[in-house]
């Protein structure tokens, strides 16, 4: 097994921002290092003295601001992050039948950015707590692969660990050393992404439920689920699914508002972007036309804007408008709800 002393870290990604795996630990420790600051946007005679080099330079900076913008705190991340706080506050002490949580919502509404980011805060709370202890790994990030089996359930947890693994590995090791890193390691928050990808209705998919309530039970960590739709992909069927029922409460993502948070929202977000000639207010004038583009869905609307800010870099127009947000393709499913 190997000693989470000597597990791989990085200060950062070597591909730049955005660039790492947050399921293996060196991803995840370069995603929660990762302080994304908004650049400087020079005056017009400054511009104007920019050489060719400087200037390809200076618009990269703001290309790759755009291209992630700032993670907005919605009211749906400060609940997620104040319920896993309570819930790890709730579990610390528990023997057994810890609580959990889940996640689950319509594709689009924000889960795993939710879920990434209660992650981040229970990680750097852990570490200003203890900034003495390099060998810590108080939060595990994993996606359930699609039609998973126990073995690869236990082989994602074991990848994010960076534990050797080879093909004859046998389930009981891997699953024995997982849990031995995780009691080393002083692991406290376990998230699982896709969740949706497990079918209780099969025997493999019913296996691998199980491989995660053995996890939950010998492991002191809090579990947080995030899924599409997790009532209606099956979870919480059968008897295995009252277990997890019994044990994990619920937030649900949805379309955000037309009222005033989600005016709020991409208010943020306009006053993030970059652009010399960008009029301020013309997004927020714009709100319920974004909306029906977006179909209400906060993935949709952070790509139309990001599409629309890159494009008026790239184009040299320096502004968005209403046009140039009409010349920007979605993704389908919005288009077609706006188009109904």
């Amino acid at each position: 097994m190997t000693s989470p002393q000597t597990l791989p870290a990085t200060d950062g990604p070597a591909g730049g921002p955005g660039s790492h795996q947050p399921t293996t630990l060196t991803g995840w420790r370069a995603f929660v290092a990762e302080a994304l600051t908004v650049p400087g946007l020079l005056p017009g005679d400054a511009l104007a003295a920019l050489t060719p080099s400087q200037r390809s330079a200076y618009d990269d900076l703001r290309l790759a601001h755009h291209a992630r913008l700032l993670v907005v705190a919605t009211s749906t991340i400060r609940q997620v992050a104040l319920e896993g706080r309570r819930l790890q506050y709730l579990n610390r002490h528990a023997d057994a039948g810890r609580c959990g949580l889940i996640l689950s919502g319509p594709a689009r509404t924000g889960k795993t950015t939710c879920l990434m980011q209660l992650g981040k805060t229970i990680e750097v709370i852990h570490r200003q707590r203890h900034p003495q202890a390099a060998g810590h790994i108080p939060v595990v990030y994993l996606t359930v692969p699609p039609a998973a089996t126990p073995k690869m359930i236990a082989f994602e947890f074991a990848r994010f660990f960076g534990l050797p693994l080879t093909r004859r590995s046998n389930i009981t090791d891997v699953l024995e050393a997982v849990c031995g890193v995780s009691l080393d390691s002083a692991t406290t928050l376990i998230c699982v992404d896709e969740i949706h990808n497990l079918n209780l209705g099969t025997r493999h998919g019913a296996e691998a439920s199980d491989t995660l309530k053995y996890f939950a039970e010998r492991i002191p960590a809090t579990f947080v689920y995030a899924g599409i739709d997790v009532e209606r992909a099956g979870l919480l069927n059968g008897p295995r699914g009252e277990q997890i029922a019994g044990r994990f409460s619920m937030i649900r993502t949805g379309p955000f508002g037309r009222g005033q948070e989600g005016k709020a929202l991409i208010a943020t977000l306009e006053d993030s972007m970059r652009l010399h000639a960008h009029r301020p207010g013309t997004l927020v004038g714009l709100a319920g036309y974004l909306h029906d583009r977006s179909n209400g869905m906060i993935g949709s609307l952070l790509r139309l804007i990001r599409l629309a800010a890159i494009g008026a870099v790239l184009d040299g127009c320096e502004a968005i408008t209403r046009t140039s947000l009409d010349s920007i393709p979605l993704d389908i499913a919005s288009e077609s709800g706006h188009r109904r």
